[in-house]
């Protein structure tokens, strides 16, 4: 899984501004006391969910008063919301949190979504296929959105398909199955 970038993606970085990423969704109230459930949008909700957390969102700043896991599901209380109705009325909201645009998670192998947008795609075999669009996060797995030749090509991002990502040098290795890269 990976973080979402917000905003229009181009394949030109600037490594000056911060970026601000998609770390969650408000869920629905959960009890009577303003506690809401998350739906956890990173692969490090231990660091992005801890209490005292400042989120950007549409309906302005909120902040992390707590949070807990009930289960496999993470239930968090944000500073000012105090019933079921207040919690209710947030039920959709994007969090949003702002990193340095050079940030990296922790585990090697996870990449933030503006990390991924504009880097080459090319085969094991050294083919240009196209340029990474889009990041989808579907619920099976996650997508890499390839423009190629005019048209788009969805690339499982599973390491059996890419193996490489190289943001260093701007680009990702993808070895297709047969048939992935037909055009049709």
């Amino acid at each position: 899984m990976t973080e979402n970038a917000s905003g229009t993606a181009t394949s030109q970085r600037d490594d000056s501004r911060p970026v601000e990423v998609l770390v969650g969704r408000i869920g629905r109230a959960h009890g009577v006391r303003g506690d809401v459930t998350i739906d956890v949008r990173t692969d490090e909700p231990e660091r992005r969910f801890a209490d005292g957390m400042t989120f950007d969102t549409p309906v302005g700043k909120l902040e992390l008063q707590e949070s807990r896991w009930h289960g496999q599901r993470l239930l968090a209380t944000f500073v000012g919301v105090r019933d079921r109705n207040a919690a209710e009325a947030l039920r959709g909201t994007e969090l949003h949190v702002v990193i340095p645009v050079d940030e990296r998670p922790d585990d090697p192998e996870e990449f933030y979504d503006h990390q991924l947008i504009g880097l080459s795609a090319v085969t094991d075999a050294g083919e240009l296929v196209g340029e990474v669009g889009e990041v989808l996060h579907l619920p099976a797995q996650d997508l890499l959105v390839v423009r190629r030749n005019g048209a788009e090509v969805l690339i499982p991002f599973v390491t059996e398909i890419v193996p490489t990502v190289d943001i260093d040098a701007g680009r990702l290795v993808v070895v297709p199955p047969s048939g992935l890269l037909d055009e049709g």
